[in-house]
Parts: C-alpha cells; sequence; structure tokens
C-alpha cells in the first residue's frame, strides 16, 4: 500500500486531540449562561446562541479528525494509546453527554438518546484505556491533568446528564465512578506534578484540570439533591475554593509558557467552577446571587473569547507541509508533549 503523504510529499499527522478542548470549552460557557440565564430573566434564545456554538465545533472537529484520520499514516489506536493525547480523546463523549443533556430541554427523547449514547461510549473508551494502563508499559512522566477526563469529569459531568433526563440510578452510578477515581487518580496526578520533573510548556496548561472535578462533582451533587444545599455541598464547595486558589497561584507559570491551543484547558475547568458557585449561591440573599453570577458569567466569557482570538490569530501563521494553521500549531505542541523517556516507551511498542 502506498505510504499516504500530502502535495509536499511529508506524512499526513492525525489532528492533535487536544483540539476537543475547544468543543469541551464552548460547552462549558453554553452551560454557565444557561445556568446564569434566570438570575438575570434571560430568554433562553441566549443560552442556546452558545450551546449552539458548542455543538457546530464539535461536529466541525469530528468531520475534521475523520477526514484527516483517512489522510494519516497513524492509525486511531496508535493515537488513542499515545501516553499524552490518549486520555483527552475522552472529551469527545463527555462534550456529547453535556450537549444531549441540553438537547433535553427542547426534545427529551433526543436528549436522552445523546446523553445514553454519550455514557456509553466513556464507559467503554475508559474501560479499553484503563486497560491499556494495566499492561505496566505507562510512565509516570506521561501523566497529566488530562487523566483525570476518562473517569473522574466523565463520571460527574454523566452524573447530572443522566440525572437531568430522567435516568435517577445511572446518576448515581455515573457519580460512584465519577468519585472512586477521583481520590485514585488525584493521587496519581498529584504524585507526578510533585516528585516527577516538570510537566513541559505544551503541557503545563493541563494543571488547570486539578479545578474541574470539585466544581463538577458539585453540581452533579446538587442535581442528585433537587439543589439542596448540605455538608457534602459545602465540602466540595471548600475543595473548589482551594482549586481556584492554586490556579492563582499558578498564573506566573501559566504565563511563562506562552500560548498554545492547551490554553483550552482554562476553559471547561473555569466554566465548571463558576457553573457551580453560580449554583451554590442560588439559596442566598439575592444581592450576593447576582454578584456571583454577574462577575463569573463576566471572567468565564472573556477568557473564552480571549482564547479564541488568540487561536485565530495563531491559525494565521504559515502553514506545515499542507497541514491547516490551526492544526499545525497543535502538532507544533506535541513534538514536546513527552519526554524522552516516554517517547522510548512509545517506540518499543
Amino acid at each position: 500500500m502506498a505510504e499516504k503523504t500530502t502535495t509536499e510529499g511529508e506524512p499526513v499527522e492525525r489532528i492533535p486531540l487536544n483540539t476537543w478542548a475547544i468543543a469541551f470549552g464552548l460547552a462549558g460557557l453554553a452551560k454557565v449562561w444557561s445556568t446564569a440565564a434566570p438570575a438575570f430573566g434571560l430568554a433562553p434564545a441566549v443560552a442556546q446562541t452558545f450551546w449552539v456554538f458548542a455543538a457546530v465545533a464539535w461536529l466541525t472537529l469530528l468531520a475534521a479528525h475523520v477526514v484527516r484520520g483517512r489522510r494519516s499514516t497513524t492509525t486511531l489506536i496508535a493515537q488513542l494509546r499515545h501516553p499524552a493525547q490518549g486520555p483527552l480523546a475522552a472529551i469527545v463523549p463527555v462534550s456529547a453527554i453535556l450537549l444531549g443533556a441540553d438537547l433535553a430541554s427542547w426534545s427529551l427523547t433526543a436528549g436522552r438518546i445523546v446523553v445514553l449514547a454519550g455514557i456509553a461510549v466513556a464507559a467503554l473508551f475508559a474501560g479499553w484505556l484503563i486497560s491499556t494502563w494495566l499492561e505496566g508499559r505507562l510512565q509516570l512522566e506521561a501523566i497529566h491533568g488530562g487523566y483525570l477526563i476518562p473517569t473522574v469529569a466523565a463520571g460527574f459531568v454523566a452524573s447530572a446528564a443522566a440525572e437531568r433526563v430522567g435516568f435517577d440510578a445511572l446518576a448515581w452510578a455515573c457519580f460512584g465512578v465519577g468519585a472512586v477515581f477521583w481520590a485514585v487518580m488525584m493521587t496519581l496526578v498529584l504524585l507526578r506534578l510533585t516528585v516527577a520533573p516538570a510537566l513541559p510548556n505544551p503541557l503545563v496548561p493541563t494543571m488547570a484540570i486539578l479545578l474541574a472535578p470539585p466544581a463538577v462533582a458539585g453540581i452533579a451533587w446538587l442535581a442528585l439533591h433537587h439543589s439542596r444545599i448540605d455538608g457534602a455541598a459545602d465540602v466540595l464547595a471548600g475543595i473548589t475554593g482551594l482549586m481556584l486558589l492554586l490556579q492563582l497561584a499558578l498564573t506566573a507559570r501559566y504565563l511563562r509558557a506562552g500560548f498554545s491551543l492547551g490554553a483550552w484547558s482554562f476553559t471547561f475547568p473555569l466554566a465548571a467552577a463558576v457553573g457551580y458557585a453560580i449554583e451554590f449561591t442560588a439559596d442566598d440573599s439575592g444581592a450576593i446571587h447576582m454578584l456571583v453570577t454577574a462577575i463569573g458569567l463576566i471572567v468565564v466569557t472573556a477568557l473564552v473569547a480571549l482564547v479564541s482570538v488568540l487561536s485565530v490569530r495563531a491559525s494565521r501563521l504559515p502553514t506545515r507541509g499542507g497541514v491547516t494553521p490551526v492544526a499545525a500549531l497543535a502538532l507544533a505542541d506535541d513534538e514536546d508533549l513527552v519526554s524522552p523517556v516516554v517517547h522510548s516507551t512509545i517506540e518499543r511498542r
């Protein structure tokens, strides 16, 4: 079989999986607008505009990955087994779950189908991915914040979505998965970040994902308890607050790393934290709730807008070997995602 190449004769690379963070961030932004809408009496169409953007981004990325994948010399399995990229593939079904939960407000049946399909795909992928880790060839240096997505973020997001579309038992089951693996995976991620060499710059933004688990857990908990604030909700709010302070303390590190498409990793975790803050303060005095909602909405929207503008500017860079500009930027990031030790591990596979 002839080797697949670009018009310039260079091998065709798959689009890196970190590009899916774009759809994830836009879905997070849409979720925040949906959560904030009642506080300001906004029409549903306002939030739905953002959901449309998220859906279009998801479909566009899916088409782009499929088209490029069919021309690539790299197999999908190889990309999914990549120690840096693989876990990020979970964003695909998790984003679909978010979109399905919103769709349920317009068509319950359609929403349920999308949510259940997303949960099924997420579960199958998580099971397969964990099985590859159990082969004993995963290096500690390869672990990053993205490893929290396949089981932890997926479990909690699925829990809230399942509850919203009326599957209570499934919602509790998903919450259990998220809770158990939060303890396991957070331990591994913190161990990697504290005792192994510092993350390479392209992976530095994945530390922002540490903010997501307590926030999405809190959102799921409130969904399971019909927005009732209890001790567990307080605990999750406290953990979310600490993780937010950690992110503020890491600001200088993030700035030194420079911009890459990995910056989209900041968007969903912050959106989740803001969404939880809005729901958590819903029973407080009107002034506090309105203030938290307004500030949170402005901050998340501004962050997504800033990252979007920087991404568009980056897309104007010269292409490499027929690769589209944004994909070229992502591919440049991917070249330094893991250490030489991990690269040697990949080569042995």
